[in-house]
């Protein structure tokens, strides 16, 4: 009994910054997703009428379209562009400590500092790009962030650069976890590369797999200060996401009941995501 007080009081401080800073902003969040609450107003219960002004709302929908389009593109770009870098990664043998490091610099800084740079080189009046393209002779520039698509793309682009570096060495330390036997045992039963890749690396790879598409969705969909700082949002509502439009609508907007309600909208689509995924990790433990 004594040790079983001591086991609780040691994890009450957890719990307890767990309920302070996760449980109770989401279920507040939740009462005022269902509520007409504005800045300095109480509110009313109103029910779901939040969340049926945003299934008929226009924004809304093309918000829902930029979130989707945003999180496939980008994870999956993440995902392919990673993997190789971390399969290249692990053939370096001079020289792997630096590399490392200079891979891991766009992840760790902070990401406005790193979007502020990337604002300036996508700038329509001083874009350093543009400049090189009309150098080459490829006309007279891009449209980086006036254009609905090219926009998009802008975004999509910097998402990317900022988060493979922790796909590719999340994935290399996964490669590098793999025992050597298990490819001379394919290779003794005369299996090439792409045999190998296939049924010997990415089936062990799936534990770690599942977890960095998890966090990597999560972080995505979630995204505020690459679209924050670039676009805010435009052109013509293109290139908002859920925590941007929430931002504007809630915050800038002071109606903290449908903003709320935005945050939450994809709530259930996450969590039967993060399911699945987690179906998938167990079932590469049990295979490896």
């Amino acid at each position: 009994m004594r040790d079983q007080r001591t086991g609780y009081l040691m994890v009450a401080p957890a719990l307890i910054a767990l309920a302070v800073l996760i449980a109770y902003p989401f279920l507040l969040s939740i009462y005022f997703s269902l509520s007409d609450k504005r800045v300095g107003l109480p509110g009313h219960f109103i029910g779901l009428e939040n969340f049926e002004a945003l299934s008929q709302d226009s924004v809304f929908q093309q918000t829902l379209f930029n979130t989707g389009l945003y999180t496939v593109v980008s994870v999956a770009c993440k995902l392919v562009l990673g993997l190789t870098l971390a399969l290249l990664l692990e053939k370096v043998v001079r020289g792997q400590r630096l590399l490392r490091g200079i891979i891991l610099l766009p992840w760790v800084i902070p990401a406005s500092l790193s979007t502020l740079a990337w604002r300036w080189m996508f700038d329509p009046s001083y874009s350093v790009l543009n400049w090189c393209l009309r150098v080459v002779g490829l006309g007279p520039g891009v449209p980086w962030l006036s254009d609905p698509w090219w926009a998009r793309a802008t975004v999509i682009s910097v998402n990317v650069w900022r988060g493979l570096p922790f796909f590719a060495i999340c994935l290399l330390a996964g490669l590098v976890s793999i025992p050597k036997e298990f490819y001379e045992a394919a290779r003794v039963d005369g299996a090439g590369p792409r045999a190998r890749f296939w049924y010997v690396t990415l089936p062990l790879l799936r534990p770690i797999l599942g977890i960095v598409l998890l966090y990597s969705v999560i972080m995505t969909v979630s995204d505020f200060i690459i679209v924050h700082v670039l676009t805010r949002g435009g052109p013509l509502q293109s290139t908002h996401l859920f925590a941007t439009l929430a931002y504007r609508i809630g915050l800038a907007g002071t109606r903290l009941g449908m903003g709320a309600a935005i945050t939450l909208f994809l709530f259930p689509v996450l969590v039967v995501g993060a399911y699945v995924l987690l179906r998938i990790v167990r079932r590469g433990e049990e295979f490896a």
